[in-house]
């Protein structure tokens, strides 16, 4: 919405869409509540009527980033097959969120957050992970997982994932290659999740 008018209607989901098209295009440290009013054609006073201060912001985009992420992963993780099929469609979706929402997912993950807004987003990075989570609780009982802890399995699982994402959303990975890169961490993985 960067660039368009507000005319009528939600002013808070207005400011956090023009917020995030400028934290894509511009970065976190551009980002600007004066800035986004006059992109949405609102009084510079009208954001802290939804957001106290920047931080506040900050909060509710990692806050909704996480929601989509979830979302898209859920969706993704509803593929129809067997658990590899639907370990790689949630990794895809992960690595396609990261690449082109690197700015966003840096938000989510590595930003310092403010304490009040701490407890709602680790809620939400929660059910993040419980996402996740429920994958590879399938693949354990379709025989793909071995047994033992999932909350262990899960978070290496996150963490190659994660790792890997990050890589790409930064240009370490040459986004020809990415795909056979992907699969090959996968590959890696799986062996290493499979059973004893």
């Amino acid at each position: 919405m960067a660039g368009g008018r507000y005319h009528h209607g939600d002013l808070r989901a207005a400011l956090l869409d023009s917020a995030t098209t400028a934290l894509r295009t511009r970065g976190v440290d551009a980002l600007s509540l004066r800035e986004l009013a006059r992109d949405i054609g609102v009084s510079h006073a009208a954001p802290r009527r939804h957001f106290k201060d920047k931080r506040a912001l900050l909060n509710a985009l990692a806050l909704r980033g996480f929601e989509r992420l979830t979302a898209e992963l859920d969706a993704a993780a509803a593929t129809e097959g067997p658990f590899r099929r639907r370990l790689t469609a949630l990794a895809r979706a992960y690595v396609c969120f990261a690449v082109h929402d690197a700015e966003l997912l840096e938000l989510m993950f590595v930003r310092k957050h403010a304490p009040d807004a701490s407890e709602e987003l680790v809620a939400a990075g929660h059910r993040l992970g419980t996402s996740m989570l429920a994958v590879i609780v399938d693949g354990q009982r379709s025989g793909d997982v071995h047994a033992g802890g999932a909350d262990g399995i899960g978070l290496s699982v996150f963490a190659g994932l994660h790792g890997f994402a990050s890589l790409a959303a930064s240009g370490m990975v040459p986004e020809e290659g990415s795909d056979a890169a992907l699969d090959i961490l996968l590959g890696e993985l799986l062996n290493g999740i499979a059973p004893r």
